[in-house]
């Protein structure tokens, strides 16, 4: 059980917090640390970044792709660390919001909190296209060529999780459980059975290193498009209040399903650079899994692996549905956005109108995307858009375990390496490749407008609750002086 100074964390020597005085509460250990994990992995949703962002990175980097994952795999798994830190500090569903602010700076942990929120929600139109696209062409490849068809069906598969979302945790699990199980067991299958297929180029070691960026321009290009792939792993600290043993299970889950979604990626990445050649990837673009199970399992693979991209997609709509709300409620309720926000359905315990704003907010700028560019052209903005979002949260979150931790840091080595040395790598890592990513143009244009331009607006709600006297934006940062009432020795992280 974690204590806390005067910010308005758990009360030293009891297990209460202020949100419990709250009229409303979340549903509270309707989740175990199983379901942390298949959160985690569903979250960073391994099939549809494959499909994805796969064509996006060889086009960048080419065989050094899975170099970028690995190279960005590692400070990301230092940003799950922090999480798993910071999640001593008490279950919040506003996770990095939540902490950043406390350890730090209110209107840093805003700017946080506002960036899951922006991100997530920009989410929605990058999820739903692929989600409506390949469910149409498990019936007719022409008609999912057509707009208004993965339109219409996109648009469904997504009011379907946000019901899910609204009826409650519990059932949203359940349905994860489900379609992540699938989604895993046909991609271990195929990802195997490609690894053990007559290839096109023999694997090389030198594919995991640094030789073939040829440039810190390229290396940057490929590490923020690799960011992507692992997004969405921390909504189970955003589930930390409805989850049993938040303190340890909220942060363990996302640790794991971090590790676990490296290795599928990793695996595919391989697989696709010596099974198809680097002109077929680009062409195939978001299609790339379709054409590798083609390729090895004629027109069944095919549709076995648009499956799999479909579930993939289903059910990360519903995590990041989850994350944006969850959010959203948590900021609703230190009164740094509109108190609705904060309101729980009396029957289902979850942010039924938060879930609603967001769920029309998508909707428009759903169709709306339909009528700026391809589907490709919006996708690879989006993501561009999203990388820049993730990167600042996520370095936010990393040095927040810095600076709220130090004091337990150097009292021994696995402290040192779990506190201080991961956390750190982890955040300077991601500043870096949000700089990179801008100054060499990688990022530019409409990607760069919407990424930047989203964070900035941030300002605006800061500026106005901060006026109106809102009492997190007030409140001054800890610093350091974090408590862990848990630790029974040093030794203990």
């Amino acid at each position: 059980m974690a204590t806390v100074d005067e910010v308005g964390g758990p009360v030293p020597g009891t297990n209460r917090t202020e949100r419990d005085e709250h009229p409303h509460k979340l549903d509270t250990g309707a989740l175990h640390f199983l379901d942390s994990i298949v959160m985690a992995v569903a979250g960073s949703a391994p099939a549809y970044s494959i499909a994805v962002v796969t064509f996006a990175i060889v086009g960048s980097v080419g065989f050094a792709s899975p170099a970028a994952l690995l190279w960005c795999g590692i400070p990301m798994l230092g940003i799950a660390i922090a999480y798993a830190q910071l999640n001593k500090m008490g279950a919040n569903a506003g996770a990095a919001y939540a902490w950043v602010g406390r350890v730090m700076h209110p209107y840093l942990g805003f700017i946080a909190g506002w960036c899951v929120v922006i991100s997530a929600t920009i989410f929605m139109v990058e999820g739903s296209l692929p989600a409506g696209s390949a469910t149409v062409s498990l019936f007719s490849a022409h008609a999912a060529t057509q707009a208004g068809w993965y339109t219409i069906v996109g648009a469904i598969w997504f009011l379907l999780m946000a019901y899910f979302v609204a009826r409650g945790v519990r059932i949203t699990a359940n349905a994860q459980w489900v379609m992540s199980s699938i989604e895993i067991t046909l991609l271990l299958i195929f990802g195997i059975w490609a690894l053990l297929h007559h290839h096109v180029h023999a694997f090389s070691w030198s594919w995991l290193w640094f030789s073939h960026f040829g440039s810190p321009g390229k290396f940057a290009s490929g590490a923020l498009i690799a960011a992507f792939y692992y997004w969405g792993w921390d909504v189970s600290s955003n589930l930390s209040e409805e989850t049993e043993g938040s303190e340890t299970n909220s942060g363990a889950g996302g640790i794991i399903g971090v590790i676990i979604c490296f290795v599928l990626f990793e695996m595919f990445t391989i697989a696709v650079n010596m099974i198809m050649t680097q002109k077929a990837i680009a062409n195939a673009g978001p299609a790339v899994l379709q054409d590798l199970g083609q390729i090895l399992g004629h027109s069944i693979g095919a549709k076995l692996m648009i499956i799999a991209l479909m579930l993939s997609t289903i059910a990360t709509l519903e995590t990041t549905l989850i994350q944006v709300t969850r959010s959203l409620f948590s900021m609703a309720r230190d009164a740094t956005l509109p108190a609705a926000f904060g309101r729980l359905h009396a029957g289902w315990n979850t942010p039924a109108f938060a879930t609603g704003v967001i769920v029309v907010i998508s909707l428009v700028l759903f169709i709306v995307s339909n009528f700026v560019g391809s589907i490709n052209s919006v996708l690879a903005d989006g993501e561009l858009a999203i990388d820049l979002q993730i990167a600042v949260y996520y370095s936010l979150a990393g040095f927040a375990a810095v600076v709220g931790f130090r004091r337990y840091a150097f009292k021994s080595f696995k402290n040192l390496m779990l506190m201080f040395v991961f956390p750190l790598i982890g955040g300077c890592f991601m500043v870096y490749i949000f700089i990179a990513a801008i100054a060499t143009g990688t990022v530019a244009g409409t990607a760069l407008w919407l990424g930047v331009g989203g964070i900035v607006i941030g300002a605006i709600p800061i500026a106005y609750y901060s006026a109106k006297g809102s009492a997190y934006l007030h409140r001054k940062p800890t610093l350091g002086r974090v408590e862990i009432s848990s630790e029974p020795a040093p030794e203990a992280a």
